[in-house]
């Protein structure tokens, strides 16, 4: 292909030319790196000689028109999602505008001519996405981030569990909090438990199972077998030794868990199929469809195939005949395996239930937000949605991040992409259904990396992240879909958009209603000046730190700095560098916490001479709450001057990422006069400046 072709090729596919990098310099993308993206990329949708594209979406109060490509006259008919029905004809070529007034929501145009007929979704949604009404009087609320998977408990089995999760929202509102931010409960990998991050998951529609309460199933309460499991001397030992390990032994919990709700599905199965909980199960089922029926499938099969260790990292480690999941192998093993698959069919309803229940109950607290899920980017190689869905995904790419200081090769995340083109020609279900699955149950959804619905950097199989290149996405589609979505599930959106992201998905997210994060230590002025408190955005949520960031004693004391020096994540000559500006930024964050009044005026006014003391801690979390930001996260690894990450990124098997359990069990932390006196000190800020601006 020559150059201009090649090109020209590749910004119709929405492959950038080029990119700015760390430096502010532009660079060149490759033609090599070109050439292997275009490979591995559906064609652009050229409308398979369709006059009008699969979808138009149309925003706020934009003019709704289409112009249909082809000759001559085409006959139309309009069918809006509440049945009504529109007609006429238009010329093509010729503008043609929408008959209005058209509602938000999903209608159908279909357009004919002879005996051919072409169909177009016509999406109509909000400008901006939906905020809840105690914010939009002005109110300023905080609440807790948890990583649910680190919750001690005198009750759970070694993780924390929705029963856990139903008591921090006791606790929390009983102190005047109002949410609890959530790790991502994507479905994972029961068979192999190991595999923990909560970012590569095998399904972003389904929820982990290890997160089912069993104490709260009724079936297990209910089945003398599940019992006399439960009181035996071996279960037991085995369950203390889970709850006391200092990492969650995800293996021996899972373990646990199947274990019991083997029994407790025995029970389940005997019931009257006409009595309540049954006739729940089979309308979830129902409801669920193939997704559903599939995630279930791949865990079942996984589960028989875990025996060989070959074998364990998911399907792309499978005989090729049972690589996908519509093979004449897998269909048969569905058929011979009906009850396996309602096992996890079962086991995704208990989690639901239990979920439900969580957000029902927070409502009933009278919380504004009352629980925030969190959207990973994507969902791993080896994963149920690539297995079921394989056209979707570009498998021999991965995402990941451009080159910068840290990174001089780049990231590489190892989760194939979802293709832009394949998604606007299923005219975003796929992306609908996602975003549905992921706002029920729920106030508010984080999107982690908010800049994939701009863009993502694409890194072609086999290559370093440094080959790869931007692959553009229909931003203002998927932003217009986002505000419907979120009006219709009364769930405001949160955009992770830390790091360096582009001017341009900035202005749109704020003009979508998206929430900003801003975290205290990115939150320096060009000076090095922390922002001051009343400058923080409105339309924003602050919080210290995030899972992927030291703790607020972690970066005080600067172990994290230490640790990655041990770890090997720094090079030689950088890490006095690094010990050098965390100096520097201690102390302008000591300024900024006198500035404020954080601090008495007596106090020390040299960082290097102060140690992180539960006065400075307080004073830190006091300065968080006086911000102008209309949420605050704190983490209760904070409340605790806990010092060691939950995840070090950049690492595998260097540092047991996302299995450090919290310091106290939720009894004991609500006990605690410290956390009690900080959290009052929060909630009182919080509520003095609910009104200003």
């Amino acid at each position: 292909m020559k150059q201009n072709s090649l090109d020209q090729a590749a910004r119709a596919a929405g492959i950038s030319l080029d990119y700015i990098d760390v430096n502010g310099r532009k660079e060149a993308v490759s033609d090599e790196t070109k050439r292997a993206l275009l490979a591995v990329m559906a064609e652009p949708q050229k409308a398979s000689k369709s006059p009008l594209p699969p979808v138009a979406v149309f925003s706020g109060s934009s003019k709704r028109q289409l112009t249909a490509q082809g000759s001559g006259t085409y006959s139309w008919q309009l069918q809006t999602e509440k049945g009504k029905q529109h007609s006429g004809e238009l010329t093509a070529g010729e503008p043609f505008t929408l008959p209005g007034p058209l509602t938000q929501g999903y209608h159908q145009l279909t357009l004919t001519k002879g005996k051919k007929s072409w169909q177009t979704r016509v999406i109509v949604a909000p400008r901006r996405c939906y905020l809840p009404p105690a914010l939009e009087a002005g109110e300023k609320r905080w609440g807790a981030l948890v990583q649910l998977y680190t919750v001690r408990s005198e009750q759970n089995w070694g993780i924390g569990d929705f029963g856990d999760l139903d008591q921090l929202l006791v606790q929390l509102a009983e102190r005047g909090g109002d949410f609890v931010g959530l790790n991502p409960l994507h479905a994972l990998y029961p068979a192999s438990a190991g595999f923990a991050s909560p970012y590569s998951p095998s399904s972003r529609r389904w929820l982990n199972v290890i997160y089912i309460d069993v104490s709260q199933v009724t079936d297990f309460q209910q089945s003398a077998a599940a019992q006399k499991w439960w009181k035996s001397a071996k279960t037991q030992k085995a369950l203390t030794k889970a709850r006391e390990a200092e990492q969650v032994d995800y293996e021996a919990v899972m373990a646990l868990k199947l274990a019991a709700l083997r029994h407790a599905w025995t029970h389940f199965q005997a019931r009257d199929s006409q009595s309540e909980e049954p006739l729940s199960f089979a309308a979830f089922v129902r409801d669920g469809g193939d997704s559903l029926r599939y995630q279930a499938a791949y865990d079942g099969i996984q589960l028989e195939r875990q025996a060989d260790k070959s074998q364990q990292g998911g399907w792309p480690a499978w005989p090729e005949a049972w690589r996908n999941s519509q093979s004449p192998e897998v269909q048969q093993w569905c058929e011979q395996h009906e009850q396996e698959i309602a096992f996890w069919q079962w086991l995704q309803w208990l989690a639901q239930q239990q979920f439900s229940g969580c957000w029902a109950h927070s409502q009933a607290l009278g919380m504004s937000v009352g629980l925030y899920r969190d959207l990973a980017v994507g969902v791993a190689e080896g994963s149920a949605e690539t297995w079921h869905d394989p056209e979707l995904y570009r498998l021999k790419a991965s995402v990941g991040a451009p080159p910068d200081r840290l990174g001089p090769l780049g990231q590489n995340w190892g989760l194939p992409p979802m293709d832009p083109h394949v998604m606007q020609a299923r005219a975003y279900q796929p992306f609908i259904d996602m975003l549905r699955a992921n706002m029920r149950d729920c106030g508010a959804l984080r999107i982690d990396h908010v800049m994939s619905l701009l863009r993502l950097w694409w890194v072609p199989a086999g290559e370093t992240a440094d080959k790869g290149a931007y692959v553009a996405y229909p931003v203002n589609d998927l932003l217009a879909i986002l505000s419907l979505e979120s009006h219709r599930l009364r769930c405001m959106v949160i955009g992770e958009d830390l790091g360096t992201v582009p001017q341009e998905i900035v202005s749109l997210l704020r003009k979508s209603g998206v929430f900003s994060w801003k975290v205290l230590w990115f939150e320096q002025e060009k000076d090095e000046r922390y922002r001051a408190p009343e400058d923080y955005p409105r339309q924003s949520i602050a919080s210290a730190s995030t899972h992927d960031l030291p703790t607020l004693t972690g970066f005080w004391e600067q172990g994290d700095l230490e640790l990655g020096e041990k770890l090997g994540l720094y090079p030689g000559d950088a890490v006095k560098a690094l010990h050098e500006q965390r100096a520097a930024q201690k102390q302008a964050l000591l300024d900024a916490l006198h500035q404020a009044g954080a601090l008495p005026a007596r106090s020390q006014k040299k960082a290097e001479k102060l140690a992180m003391t539960p006065a400075l801690n307080r004073a830190i979390h006091r300065f968080l709450a006086d911000t102008d930001s209309a949420l605050l996260g704190l983490q209760p690894e904070d409340w605790l001057g806990m010092t060691t990450p939950v995840n070090v990124p950049g690492t595998v098997d260097q540092y047991p990422n996302w299995r450090r359990k919290l310091s106290k069990t939720l009894e004991e932390i609500f006990a605690d006069k410290e956390v009690n006196a900080l959290l009052k000190v929060v909630s009182q800020q919080r509520q003095s400046g609910k009104k200003e601006k």
